[in-house]
């Protein structure tokens, strides 16, 4: 990684999988931009009882995300599979411990963007985006789409939205990711990394 280059933060939870690799074609799409490197993130899982449970480093994988993060990144994916039709409860108990952040504008002004997966076909895609929207707009962050002039949105039937990239997984969350779902995933990651670089005056 590149000292000098802008980092962005790609933060998700995933819970068999699909998520995490369309975090990491995201990540993809932000590494083609030159001058930014992707920071892979993930969220522990809450746990049902009062005593915690989650180890502090995760056995594999993306680490958990800390505040620093936060401070130290030029832009934000953030990606979550669909609770009825809203965030996971891990990433919503995440940014509801990010109140000294908001008081002090630490992400005011990024760009950022979001993504998801279902297990159902009208499972709640873009609810689910747009719930993940609501903290980032509180945050003061610049939220960005995917606009149709990507072919791909008038042709996936399974995922992919105006309002971020998407993937269908199926019950056993088993389906493979599409072409068309990989391209937007890839798009909208080099447009968050486009944007961050544009607002940097790079």
């Amino acid at each position: 990684m590149n000292q000098t280059n802008l980092i962005i933060l790609v933060l998700f939870y995933s819970r068999h999988g699909a998520t995490r690799k369309l975090a990491e074609l995201i990540a993809q799409g932000i590494e083609s931009v030159p001058g930014c490197d992707a920071r892979l993130r993930t969220v522990p899982a809450v746990s049902t009882v009062t005593v915690a449970t989650a180890p502090d480093v995760p056995s594999e994988g993306a680490p958990y995300v800390e505040l620093e993060d936060l401070q130290e990144c030029a832009g934000l994916a953030l990606g979550s599979p669909t609770r009825f039709g809203n965030m996971a409860s891990a990433m919503k108990y995440f940014w509801d411990g990010t109140s000294a952040e908001w008081l002090s504008g630490t992400l005011a002004g990024k760009p950022a963007c979001v993504f998801t997966s279902t297990g159902s076909l009208h499972g709640g895609q873009e609810s689910t985006l747009l719930s993940m929207m609501i903290p980032l707009f509180h945050h003061g962050m610049m939220v960005l789409g995917l606009p149709y002039t990507h072919p791909e949105l008038m042709t996936t039937a399974s995922g992919g939205t105006p309002y971020g990239a998407s993937h269908w997984a199926g019950l056993d969350g088993k389906l493979a990711i599409t072409d068309d779902e990989k391209r937007l995933a890839i798009a909208l990651g080099r447009r968050l990394a486009e944007t961050a670089v544009k607002l940097r005056g790079q």
